[in-house]
């Protein structure tokens, strides 16, 4: 690597650095937590006696897992407007991140409720708490503790996932790459260097994922 190539690398990292912190993180832990919001619901639903009820999330899920999240996005940011419906960029991003979250967590949180015994079931209600009560006092805790490792994963992915943004003009780390790569005709020195960025990111959330799991296995120990 020679000196223009080094100074490049150097004077890059700050913008690109900025983008993540001002871009990437913030679109991956609103959609995240949009999505995890409609993933309860969606699991919950899953899990209902009524079928129709069950139906409508199960076809969801099903639309979702099955198309490609590029798909979901174009469709929302490039398709909407057709309708007459415009979405900024950024909002657009949200949305169709949340509903990929939604889609692929609810199946998570579900097999995380049914993990629960059942007696822990039959206990809340000897002791009289209702269906609901049961549900969020003494279920959901639990299952909140079993989803940790792979909504962690689901993270994970999501942080790698917001790159697609940049299609739909999103400023983030990507992009920011992209804008100093158009400029300098570097695109091999600035894309590995996104990627090198994206690589630091997820090493930290694997880190703190690690940290989580392992204070939660102390705390269901005991």
């Amino acid at each position: 690597m020679n000196q223009s190539t080094w100074d490049l690398f150097l004077s890059s990292l700050g913008p690109i650095v900025l983008g993540a912190v001002t871009g990437t993180i913030p679109l991956a832990l609103v959609s995240f937590a949009v999505g995890l919001a409609l993933a309860l619901v969606l699991a919950l639903m899953r899990l209902s006696r009524r079928r129709w009820i069950s139906s409508i999330a199960r076809v969801y899920i099903s639309i979702v897992r099955g198309t490609p999240l590029l798909v979901q996005l174009f469709v929302i940011f490039y398709g909407l407007p057709s309708l007459g419906v415009l979405i900024d960029p950024w909002p657009s991003a949200v949305i169709a991140f949340s509903v990929n979250v939604g889609g692929y967590a609810a199946e998570v949180i579900r097999a995380a409720i049914l993990s629960v015994p059942k007696g822990q079931w039959e206990a809340a209600y000897m002791i009289g708490m209702s269906h609901r009560r049961a549900l969020t006092r003494i279920i959901l805790p639990q299952a909140a503790r079993v989803s940790v490792p792979p909504l962690s994963n689901t993270f994970i992915s999501l942080v790698k996932d917001t790159s697609l943004a940049s299609l739909i003009l999103v400023t983030e780390l990507f992009r920011q790459a992209q804008q100093v790569a158009a400029f300098s005709q570097e695109f091999m020195l600035l894309y590995l260097e996104a990627a090198l960025v994206y690589w630091v990111i997820c090493l930290v959330l694997s880190s703190v994922q690690g940290v989580l799991e392992t204070r939660l296995d102390r705390y269901v120990a005991h």
